[in-house]
């Protein structure tokens, strides 16, 4: 008897249709055969899958059984078709008196030994497929189900053992319908990190609210224990909350990433990636046999911090150029292409020179101008092109540590950054961005225009710090926002004069 259940394949964050065909009752000897291109998990699931049934209290096929993944020209991987794969089973050798149901959900799950189900990477994009397909919903298990209940208008089944799952789809039992209140149920709370703990660098942090404020990727420069690290990591405690478009797009990558199966809840946060700068490549830009997200689709929407900058080897820098440009990445492999969203805000430190104390007050810097150069031009002129602010975080001393005030809270910041984002919002509201970091050339135009003084002063200030022809938009950009953060229809002088300032490594690296 020849019976189908619907499934689907990941392939980067997104689902793909698989129609799992299952014919019992073949002559010959008693033994299952699987095609479809499976990969080993999916090969060693029969296992999996007869021990699931026998401690369910079901018989596994006692004839020629042929499993057939469809279409068989598509890489299937992982153990997520076991369940579909069971329940095709049960179907085939008439051990489910009704299938009708089956056509209606797509259907994906691990299996133990004893029957129970087990998360499996994608549930997001499980249910977004089902809605494409225009199914009635989709039966996973309760973990994956979870994040699935974020879709609208689907409907979405948790089970947690084989046998629910079969008496569930004969009609037998109800199951509790999983919605958005089951997936925001499991939220987790993370501790989060703020800004009042940040003691002194006001300018770091002004420039900070800057860069967030308009979306702007941000550099910062200082000796070892300036605080920069301490500073990034409490960057996404000043982003507004994401939307839940923006928050949907987060979890499908780390859902296709498997971070949710292994977490166990979801973070509503923004994500704060921040990968060591011995990662490779492929760790940084995605891919793999079948290409799956890397680091910097895990930070779109978020925060990519790349801590000692100039230590990441030359070609995993080199491959974010376009990345940062596009804001999304495509990745070839022989299994296929797929194109990944890599939408974030690039945090980046690094010490002054190689030993870290160029004009530090703490020690003493024993390099050589030909080694100071060497180490900064590790970053390269295309790259920092792509940053639009650079701030020093000089080193403070004991004294300042020890009696320095605290500085605002994040919460108080964050007003000021959503309020500035709103105006964004409400100029760029038919274009294809919504942020001053993403403005188009004649968008610059348009929103950036300068007084015949302005224009003359940033003139005069580039050729008196010797600034580089690449820095007049960034500049412009800059001033924009913070324009905005002043609630400013124009740029002011003061405006300007602070945007200038945010290109101090432009200014040293002038050759």
């Amino acid at each position: 008897m020849l019976a189908t259940v619907q499934s689907a394949a990941l392939q980067g964050i997104e689902a793909v249709p698989v129609l799992i065909e299952v014919n019992s009752g073949e002559s010959g000897d008693p033994r299952l055969i699987m095609v479809g291109l499976p990969d080993a998990a999916v090969k060693e699931s029969d296992d999996r899958v007869f021990s699931a049934l026998a401690n369910s209290g079901y018989r596994k096929p006692q004839t020629r059984t042929t499993i057939n993944l469809a279409p068989g020209d598509l890489k299937k991987e992982g153990p997520m078709y076991d369940l579909p794969i069971a329940l095709g089973i049960l179907a085939s050798t008439g051990q489910m008196s009704s299938i009708g149901r089956l056509d209606h959900f797509l259907i994906g799950g691990e299996l133990s030994l004893s029957g129970a189900t087990r998360p499996i990477r994608g549930g997001l994009a499980f249910a977004l497929e089902a809605k494409n397909q225009g199914k009635t919903g989709v039966v996973l298990p309760m973990q994956s189900a979870r994040e699935a209940a974020l879709v609208s208008d689907i409907e979405v089944f948790g089970v947690e053992n084989l046998d629910q799952a079969k008496r569930f789809l004969e009609g037998e039992i109800e199951l509790t319908r999983f919605d958005r209140s089951s997936a925001f149920d499991s939220v987790a709370e993370t501790h989060q990190l703020d800004f009042t703990d940040v003691k002194g660098q006001d300018q770091a942090r002004r420039a900070v609210e800057v860069a967030v404020a308009g979306g702007h990727n941000f550099l910062i420069i200082g000796p070892p224990g300036s605080g920069k690290s301490m500073i990034a990591k409490r960057i996404p405690s000043i982003m507004p909350q994401p939307s839940l478009e923006e928050y949907i797009q987060i979890l499908q990558i780390q859902s296709a990433a498997g971070t949710t199966k292994r977490s166990g809840a979801i973070n509503m946060r923004r994500p704060f990636r921040s990968p060591h700068h011995t990662i490779s490549d492929v760790g940084l830009l995605g891919g793999g046999s079948i290409p799956g997200p890397g680091e910097i689709s895990l930070a779109h929407n978020g925060v990519l911090f790349m801590d000692e900058l100039p230590e990441f080897k030359r070609s995993a820098l080199e491959v974010m150029r376009q990345p940062l440009e596009d804001g999304e990445v495509t990745i070839s492999r022989a299994a296929g292409k797929v194109t990944l969203p890599c939408n974030f805000m690039l945090v980046g430190a690094m010490n002054p020179c190689s030993c870290g104390y160029l004009g530090s007050k703490q020690g003493e810097c024993g390099c050589s101008p030909t080694q100071v150069q060497r180490y900064r031009s590790r970053i390269s002129g295309p790259l920092l092109d792509r940053i639009d602010i650079h701030v020093e975080a000089p080193a403070l001393s004991i004294e300042e540590l020890r009696t320095g005030r605290k500085g605002e809270t994040s919460d108080t910041i964050r007003v000021r950054i959503e309020a500035a984002r709103e105006i964004q919002q409400r100029r760029y509201e038919n274009g294809p961005f919504t942020m001053n970091a993403n403005m188009s050339e004649s968008a610059i135009d348009t929103h950036c225009g300068l007084t015949p003084q302005l224009g003359q002063i940033l003139q005069k200030a580039m050729e008196a710090l010797t600034l580089s022809a690449r820095a007049y938009n960034r500049i412009l950009k800059v001033a924009r926002t913070i324009a905005d953060l002043a609630e400013s229809e124009t740029i002011q002088l003061n405006h300007l004069t602070e945007a200038i300032q945010y290109r101090s490594l432009d200014r040293r690296n002038r050759t």
